[in-house]
């Protein structure tokens, strides 16, 4: 099958988004043209090892290349400072060179970690993204955001460290559990509701089979990755349109603060949710019509998907609380909430003035559907 590729075009430090089924497997030709000398060390977590890292390792090694690798453990917890250190004093043992590329293997909380890792050793070294979840190759492997959570806040360090290649093997999706295949559609539907409403239309169309069809899934992944890219290229550090792809995020990342950033709540469930409450904001102020966060909400739920606070298990915060969380996010500017507003699907803005009671009361009103 035809491997397809987007570039990201940013001047000297461009780079490829290669997408396609078998990419693992012939990792040695995509990345030998990257390398100084034949080594490569590879950072992947303990599940994703124990399913692509030999396959990796065959693809590597059949072009000469060396491979040296440490898996960490599973999960958004592996993001934080013990893990970021880890990572750092073993690439320096292995003798990582600022030539060498660190490879990162795995969903978002590896290409993140391992991203930043890049970044800070030896004041920057090169990184290759190969993202084995459907989140992380229609979002988080591309791009250049690293960086690792906080107790006060998701991704509050970090570093804008681009990859110089990204391979998104669509076939190692198979592998994915179905609920985080759905986790990951919630970044993929995230695209079409903040730019491109015919995306949005196909996705409503061909949405449930994607997990089935390898076809329909590379075209899914293609297109989120040219949407990204195409504003990556606008607005690299995120001082203008790039914050659109935050759409539903603030809401996002209170709700997995509140839920401990844990098994309760994935990251792209909770962008699902986000989603959903941006849309329904938007119609509270009168900026979409009431039926475009019905339409939403009926999209996610026809695939399966959280789409409203009621579907997040386990207690949460009241509205203040939440509030509270949201002011940790990086988009609040002089103390006040930015939140990515919706004129209609496919038509989305960043609003500053949104009146927290506007905000306060839409929480409220969810948190009450989970009484019910």
């Amino acid at each position: 099958m035809a491997v397809e590729t987007v570039r990201v075009a940013l001047g000297v430090r461009s780079y490829d988004v290669r997408i396609g089924p078998g990419l693992l497997a012939r990792a040695g030709a995509e990345i030998a043209p990257l390398l100084a000398r034949p080594r490569v060390a590879v950072l992947t977590d303990e599940t994703v090892a124990g399913l692509h890292l030999e396959g990796l390792s065959a693809g590597l090694e059949a072009a000469g290349i060396a491979v040296s690798a440490l898996a960490l453990p599973a999960g958004e917890a592996t993001k934080s400072w013990p893990h970021l250190e880890r990572a750092v004093e073993w690439l320096l043992t292995e003798k990582v060179e600022r030539r060498d590329p660190v490879v990162a293997l795995g969903g978002g909380v590896i290409g993140d970690l391992a991203g930043f890792a890049a970044a800070i050793l030896r004041r920057g070294v090169g990184f290759i993204q190969i993202p084995t979840t459907l989140l992380a190759q229609v979002d988080s492997s591309v791009g250049g955001k690293t960086g690792i959570n906080t107790a006060q806040g998701k991704n509050l360090v970090g570093a804008f460290h681009q990859p110089r290649l990204v391979l998104c093997d669509t076939a190692v999706l198979d592998t994915l559990p179905a609920r985080d295949f759905r986790a990951g559609y919630g970044e993929v539907v995230k695209y079409g509701l903040l730019g491109d409403a015919g995306f949005f239309d196909w996705l409503e169309g061909h949405g449930p089979r994607l997990a089935d069809d390898e076809a329909l899934r590379r075209a899914s992944v293609r297109r989120s990755v040219e949407m990204k890219a195409e504003i990556v290229a606008r607005d690299e550090t995120e001082t203008g349109d790039r914050a659109l792809l935050n759409l539903g995020h603030t809401f996002c990342h209170a709700l997995e603060a509140a839920t401990g950033y844990g098994d309760r709540l994935l990251h792209g469930e909770g962008v699902a949710v986000g989603c959903t409450l941006a849309f329904e904001l938007s119609a509270r102020m009168g900026l979409c019509a009431q039926e475009e966060p019905s339409r939403v909400r009926a999209h996610l739920r026809a695939m399966g998907m959280m789409a409203d606070l009621s579907d997040v298990p386990g207690d949460l915060p009241d509205a203040d609380g939440l509030l509270a969380l949201m002011a940790q996010d990086k988009k609040v500017r002089d103390g006040r909430l930015r939140f990515v507003l919706a004129r209609g699907i496919g038509d989305a803005f960043l609003a500053e003035d949104v009146p927290p009671d506007t905000v306060r009361a839409l929480l409220k009103d969810a948190l009450a559907r989970r009484a019910v």
